[in-house]
């Protein structure tokens, strides 16, 4: 998907002309403000901002009753955060503060690869929710079948998942930890730079709580270790409310169990991959903003 390419933002002030016949004061002269970089008021920063704000509003708002719509309104609010980036990345302005690299000449070289590996790790992770769903499919197969063999292997392939879903949040390690140089002006460049570190900061929390909170669930977790890892992990680490219906390894023994029974567990598995394919969309909508928004950082340098 190309870059959408944003044209042209002008503010104007206008003034109600009173005539005053008695006034001897010479009139104040009104200097227009340059330009040359996109000020603290430039609508798009303060769109970008709010925004920023809202992600953050999002986090803290969550009271240990985190659902599937709650994780996928989080994805939603980090991908309008990227769409208002990229709109600030097409400013001509914007550009010309990147190439030039005043305050920091390796910026550009550090954003693209930051950008780089967000792209990396949200390819990896829409690749594990499809992993999941596919192993989930099957194992509501399995299930009206009774199959208990079958659905054994099932539940070790979601728990090798989940782990991979959680080691995700590991390859941030060395991203964002630049942006800002010691001892910088605050000028226009370096609130430019300000805010797209906030961006950088609030993809990397915000990546953290969604993939701990889909690795944590149960669907992912064997029956002995929930308890102890709810006492150690605390609330931060709280699992998905839907995911948490179903956990393979509680199916066992289903030849034993009524045709209503099995009825049942079908429903609640098939209401359960529904939240599932959500996820997954609201995944890849994110993933194609970070693209987006290193597309835009590499035509910086480009064009």
């Amino acid at each position: 998907m190309a870059p959408k390419m944003v044209t042209n933002f002008r503010r104007s002030l206008s003034f109600h002309n009173h005539t005053s016949h008695n006034s001897a004061k010479p009139k104040k002269t009104l200097h227009a403000r340059s330009v040359s970089l996109p000020c603290p008021s430039h609508p798009i920063i303060f769109q970008l901002r709010d925004k920023i704000d809202g992600l953050n509003d999002w986090a803290a708002s969550e009271s240990g009753l985190r659902t599937s719509g709650w994780l996928c309104d989080g994805l939603i609010r980090m991908k309008m955060v990227h769409d208002s980036l990229d709109d600030l990345l097409q400013l001509p302005q914007t550009r010309e503060s990147l190439r030039g690299g005043g305050h920091y000449p390796d910026l550009m070289e550090k954003l693209l690869e930051d950008f780089l590996r967000f792209v990396e790790v949200y390819s990896m992770f829409q690749t594990l929710v499809l992993r999941f769903k596919e192993e989930y499919s099957a194992a509501q197969i399995a299930v009206r079948r009774r199959d208990d063999s079958t659905i054994a292997v099932h539940s070790k392939n979601l728990n090798r998942i989940g782990k991979e879903i959680s080691n995700l949040v590991c390859r941030f390690h060395s991203t964002g930890k630049q942006i800002m140089p010691a001892g910088s002006s605050h000028d226009e460049e370096t609130e430019l730079i300000e805010v797209i570190n906030d961006v950088i900061k609030v993809t990397i929390a915000i990546s953290a709580t969604v993939f701990g909170g889909i690795s944590n669930s149960s669907a992912f977790r064997k029956p002995c270790s929930i308890g102890l890892s709810f006492k150690k992990k605390g609330k931060s680490e709280e699992g998905i409310r839907e995911l948490e219906e179903i956990n393979l390894d509680d199916l066992s023994g289903l030849r034993k169990k009524t045709e209503e029974d099995v009825k049942n567990v079908s429903k609640k598995m098939h209401e359960m991959e529904d939240c599932i394919v959500e996820i997954e969309g609201s995944g890849e909508r994110v993933f194609r903003s970070l693209i987006n928004s290193r597309v835009s950082f590499l035509n910086v340098l480009t064009q």
